[in-house]
């Protein structure tokens, strides 16, 4: 993020606090207390709070730094503020019943705080620290600010929010390495992470030759609903096409109070479908019963709803899964696995698709399209389902039968099955419908780079081009798809696979193409005992690391049950990131 200017006065203030009660504190209803400075009000879209029995207004830091014209900075690793103006020198640690005042200790009536993800420090001790003459008109509620400078033209408001700074806190020798299971998206990968590195309240960062702000209101800002794994329909709602309306209503209207303006909705999880099809049968998570009718068509549905409400709708598909168990059993008679036994690999306790076949491929691609060429959709998105993370994959005789080029590895072979289908369904989709987008969310990392010199700083113990045989970098440099997603999940500064050198990374892949590139985020994993997840605010500092790199254009989440499920507060951070 680009380093803001600190004006002498800023009458355009955010007041980004979240109107929550913490212990001792009162909680101020928005709006309720009113700042003045010279005679210009503070506007505001939420008010401070006073702590009880103190008689003390708390404000964010960015208070300070722009309706008083100081130097702010906050370092979440050792939870200092430190204030510059005037001559002055200001510390206060987080709890700290005293300050540091230019080397001398000042006793405080509150200490500095973090509330909601927020820095939050006394108005009265710091106002009368840097010369200023504070009045609390407590009938009013109101506080005024006096410098003796009435009339000075003021500066403008910045947006909410902390960023992280993208400094390397990775440690030497480091003997943890990243795994997954198969699909990251809608499987959820199990990954420790490291604590994050520090923020600065004012919103700046170490400086890029690349940083470039991507404005909230024009960036891509998705969530992955998924099927399997119980995004929606809820059980309960799967004999009822009723109560899945309005489940699916409801989440949307919740994702877009939160900032969410599209979604990317799981349409083919196992071979099957949320919609009518003549190629594969109707999902199970419709009615319990693959191959049942829901008695409606809810992909036609969801989109209407989605474009409704001016958000974009991206088809979601799991291109090579054929069944997340083992067996055929309770398959419909038209699913993939009955018709074309010879096209199905087992992989430990699932059923794949396989990518070597080239009328396999062509299957995929035929179900995919019935979806471009029936309905309006905005995008098509494909997930990781290509080849499986671990286990074994028995093609050995299908690298016999179908290898025209003689290609020597296998694994250069694999890479080319996946490239093909890549290739050929990116044509197929902008042939028919030049506007709907193609993207893939691949695993995190491409190659480490002990792998190849031109890989990421990283330790992961699978990748995507080694591991599922993705050659990202290829769709990328021939541009056969618009977006590239990488599933980026773990937190800044873990030393094996860290989020701050994988969104440089990925940024610097995309530079020269046309290929946007989009982050995928875990919500999912806040709250857990992962490290660096214990908040919300790592999420945040996430998107604020983002924009430091003008090739990011956008957040996808996965997924939206982890966003409603509102994770220390994560849903008032969005709403302030995002200026909702």
């Amino acid at each position: 993020m680009n380093r803001k200017k600190i004006g002498a006065l800023a009458a355009g203030l955010l007041l980004a606090v979240q109107t929550v009660i913490v212990p001792g504190v009162q909680a101020a209803p928005a709006g309720d207390i009113e700042i003045i400075l010279d005679g210009q009000s503070l506007q505001s879209d939420a008010s401070p709070y006073i702590v009880q029995g103190a008689n003390v207004t708390m404000v964010p830091l960015r208070v300070i730094s722009e309706g008083l014209g100081a130097q702010v900075n906050w370092s979440a690793s050792s939870g200092t503020v430190m204030i510059t103006a005037q001559n002055k020198n200001i510390s206060m640690e987080n709890g700290a019943q005293s300050a540091t005042v230019n080397g001398k200790s000042v006793r405080l009536d509150a200490s500095a705080r973090m509330t909601s993800g927020r820095v939050m420090v006394p108005l009265r001790f710091v106002g009368e620290e840097l010369g200023l003459k504070v009045d609390w008109q407590a009938a009013e509620r109101v506080i005024t600010l006096s410098s003796g400078k009435e009339g000075v033209s003021t500066g403008g408001s910045t947006s909410a929010g902390s960023s992280a700074s993208t400094s390397d806190t990775s440690a030497s020798g480091n003997q943890e390495s990243v795994s997954t299971d198969q699909g990251a998206v809608d499987d959820e990968q199990a990954v420790v992470t490291s604590p994050s590195t520090s923020t600065s309240e004012d919103g700046s960062s170490s400086s890029q030759a690349n940083a470039v702000q991507v404005k909230a209101s024009t960036s891509m800002r998705g969530a992955w609903i998924s099927t399997i794994n119980g995004d929606w329909p809820s059980s309960a709602a799967r004999s009822s096409s009723e109560k899945q309306k309005q489940e699916f209503t409801k989440m949307l209207d919740d994702l877009q109070g939160m900032g969410i303006n599209a979604v990317f909705v799981q349409v083919r999880a196992s071979g099957d479908a949320l919609y009518p099809s003549d190629l594969v049968p109707w999902s199970k998570y419709l009615t319990n019963t693959q191959g049942k009718n829901p008695g409606y068509d809810p992909l036609k549905f969801m989109i209407s709803e989605s474009h409704k409400r001016g958000m974009e709708f991206h088809a979601w598909f799991n291109p090579f899964r054929a069944n997340s168990t083992g067996t055929t059993s309770g398959l419909a008679a038209n699913h993939v696995a009955k018709q074309h036994p010879d096209w199905i690999v087992k992989n430990g306790s699932q059923l794949y698709i396989n990518p070597g076949i080239p009328a396999a491929r062509q299957h995929v691609i035929a179900a995919i399209m019935e979806v471009v060429n029936g309905y309006d959709i905005d995008g098509v998105h494909l997930d990781d389902y290509f080849y499986p993370y671990s286990g074994t994959f028995d093609d050995d005789a299908t690298f016999k039968a179908y290898n025209a080029n003689k290609i020597s590895s296998k694994g250069d072979w694999r890479r080319d099955n996946v490239n093909s289908f890549v290739r050929d369904l990116g044509k197929s989709i902008h042939a028919s419908k030049a506007k709907v987008q193609f993207g893939i969310s691949p695993f995190g990392v491409w190659r480490n780079k002990s792998q190849d010199l031109t890989g990421s700083d990283t330790k992961a113990g699978v990748t995507a081009y080694d591991t599922t045989f993705a050659d990202v970098r290829t769709w990328i440099n021939k541009e056969w798809i618009d977006y590239v997603a990488p599933q980026i999940y773990w937190s800044i500064g873990f030393p094996a696979a860290g989020y701050d050198k994988l969104v440089a990374w990925w940024s610097n892949e995309v530079k020269n193409s046309d290929v946007k590139l989009y982050i995928g985020h875990s919500p999912y994993k806040i709250g857990t005992p992962e490290k660096g997840w214990q908040t919300a605010q790592e999420l945040i500092k996430q998107l604020e690391l983002n924009e430091d790199y003008k090739q990011v254009k956008g957040d996808i989440y996965f997924s939206a049950q982890h966003l409603r499920k509102n994770p220390y507060g994560l849903i008032q951070l969005l709403q302030n990131y995002y200026q909702m």
